[in-house]
């Protein structure tokens, strides 16, 4: 039996899909599966791919790549298929952007630092929406279900962009929104 199977870092793993799998699970799972591709462990250890268990590992212990991973796994949009935000939001954050600029250029740091954190925030309580999202989901979602599970992932990407943005170190010519 192969490693590889596709995109789906739970299957890799041998977890059950679930965006409430904690990191010990993940964990857990993975060192199983390393010393199991090791090649004294068996003859078909040949075979497997220690490197798909690496991406399974890295996509499930970062809590956007899991809810994408799967929301694909449920037959959702991903993000090219839907661009959308919830209503008002991109108003709101053209809003806060201005503010936020308007701050640290008469603040400095500690307006930066204030603002990053702000960001955090942001980002817990998007955490928090898509987890009770996903807990919310039969067992057979509807697209609508998915749909709008797309449109808040959409939104906190795009308060992960700016939490990379105020970070003094950043670059735009460097950076990897991907």
């Amino acid at each position: 039996m192969s490693a590889m199977h596709g995109s789906n870092p739970f299957e890799t793993l041998g977890l059950t899909p679930s965006y409430a799998v904690d990191r010990d699970q993940v964990e857990r799972a993975y060192r199983a599966r390393i010393a199991g591709a090791h090649p004294d462990a068996s003859p078909e250890a040949m075979e497997l791919d220690p490197a798909s268990f690496n991406q399974a590992r890295a996509t499930l212990l970062d809590d956007e790549q899991r809810a994408n991973a799967l929301l694909a796994m449920l037959g959702g949009p991903d993000a090219s298929a839907c661009k959308d935000l919830p209503d008002g939001f991109l108003m709101q954050m053209m809003m806060q952007r201005q503010e936020i600029e308007e701050a640290i250029e008469s603040g400095g740091d500690a307006e930066r630092e204030h603002w990053e954190q702000w960001g955090i925030e942001q980002r817990a309580e998007y955490r928090q929406q898509i987890t009770d999202m996903f807990g919310a989901l039969g067992d057979a979602p509807s697209q609508d279900q998915l749909r709008a599970i797309r449109i808040q992932l959409n939104a906190w990407r795009y308060i992960e962009r700016l939490i990379e943005q105020l970070d003094p170190e950043y670059d735009p010519a460097q950076a990897d929104f991907h």
